[in-house]
């Protein structure tokens, strides 16, 4: 039987596999949307792919957070990461529509399944080890985990179809095959360090159903919360607008990128270090949480309001300049989100229990998939029509309301005393 988790080894592990988690995510992005255009799909027909996947990430978002807090976090994690796999492995032989819909929703079980037990895990660890612990930074040192993973793997994706012998799309598919090696060690670290936090749960088929069975009340309760508390109302605003920008960024960056070096490989080099200099930006941005939280006297609000101000304006003249300019202007943004999110995240945790922490968080992961599915549908829709500029200019529009609702927000301690009671609290093994 392995000793109690710490503080400080909860706060380890969760770093640790917080960078495992994102690096396939990295390796993958440089080449995803590029893959898919160099097999004959246009970008409405991306648009149309990524669509199905934000689809059924926010389907099963707030049934997968429920399947969580009903069964325990590791079980969840580790289908995550398989499904994942799966998904890395289609994509990879995909050369039609269909059937990069269907490598696209497989990721989009994954990411649903993966969208909130493993930050739940980490704080319910943390509170049992001690309950006055203060989590943010923790989650401020696994958000600087998450932009190096991406960094890593955002470098190593976007190289790779440079160094290989050969074009097209054989060497672009070689950062997804990557991709899915690293997911599935990623699943072995997440059975060996995910350790049960709370009673003990029964394992096996009989307890997989009893806790589907849980999972509508779970569900119930927590959505009961989201309705009747301001705070997570207005955080879900917020995700769903990031939602939209990050999709936006993601998604018409290759494009855009492409279109200015004017070769496929090359794009996908070039936007590879822009989202590594970005991923890398971020994970600096995550660790000055801290800081902007006591900087704004303990205001989330206003230490989240001023960066998406920024943010906004560096998004908007990206397609003002070239690629150098390009990364510089993503930087801003990324700093400036990344510091937020913890911030965010932190008042979250402030109203809710350990029962309802997962399907929380998948209600904010939901709300952020929804932004990168109206992305994904209407925003690339107008850069086919009108330009990648529009797309930029959608999401620095996105930026500006993130800044305006952003001020309305309390610091997580005075969340924790306003208000809010939790619904219902069930205990996750």
């Amino acid at each position: 039987m392995s000793a109690p988790l710490t503080v400080r080894s909860a706060g380890r592990r969760f770093v640790g596999l917080t960078a495992l988690r994102w690096l396939p995510i990295g390796l993958a992005a440089p080449v995803s949307v590029l893959l898919a255009a160099s097999r004959g799909l246009s970008p409405a027909d991306v648009g149309v792919v990524v669509a199905v996947y934000s689809l059924v990430t926010l389907l099963l978002e707030l049934p997968t957070g429920g399947l969580a807090d009903a069964i325990g976090t590791r079980q969840v994690l580790v289908l995550s990461g398989l499904m994942t796999a799966a998904g890395l492995v289609t994509s990879a032989l995909a050369h039609s529509v269909a059937a990069f819909a269907v490598a696209w929703a497989l990721k989009g079980v994954g990411r649903a399944l993966d969208s909130g037990p493993l930050e739940a895990w980490y704080v319910d660890a943390v509170r049992a080890a001690d309950p006055s612990a203060d989590v943010t930074p923790g989650l401020s040192r696994a958000g600087a985990a998450d932009g190096a993973g991406l960094c890593l793997g955002a470098v190593l994706g976007g190289l790779l179809p440079l160094v290989a012998d050969g074009s097209g799309d054989a060497v672009l598919v070689l950062p997804v095959l990557a991709a899915t090696g690293v997911a599935l060690l990623s699943v072995a670290a997440v059975a060996a360090l995910v350790v049960p936090v709370g009673p003990a749960r029964h394992a096996g088929v009989a307890a997989l159903r009893a806790g589907v069975r849980e999972v509508p009340a779970v569900v119930r309760d927590t959505a009961r919360l989201v309705v009747r508390d301001r705070v997570l109302r207005r955080l879900l605003a917020i995700s769903l607008l990031v939602g939209c920008t990050l999709s936006t960024l993601e998604l018409v960056g290759p494009l855009h990128v492409a279109a200015l070096t004017g070769d496929d490989a090359e794009g996908a080099a070039v936007f590879g270090v822009v989202m590594a200099v970005s991923y890398a930006a971020a994970g600096v941005g995550a660790l000055l949480a801290p800081l902007a939280r006591r900087a704004a006297r303990r205001s989330a609000g206003a230490a989240a309001a001023g960066p998406g101000l920024l943010g906004a304006l560096a998004v908007a003249v990206v397609p003002l300049g070239g690629p150098p300019a390009l990364g510089g202007l993503f930087t801003v943004f990324y700093v400036g989100n990344a510091a937020a999110w913890p911030l965010w995240k932190d008042a979250l945790h402030a109203r809710v229990a350990a029962g309802q922490r997962a399907t929380a968080l998948s209600a904010s992961s939901l709300t952020l998939q929804v932004g990168g599915l109206l992305a994904s549908l209407l925003v690339l829709r107008l850069a086919d029509a009108l330009g990648t500029a529009t797309g930029f200019w959608v999401a620095a529009g996105a930026l500006l309301v993130v800044a305006a609702v952003s001020l309305g927000l309390r610091s997580g301690a005075a969340a924790a005393s306003g208000p809010a009671t939790p619904v219902a609290s069930r205990q996750r093994g």
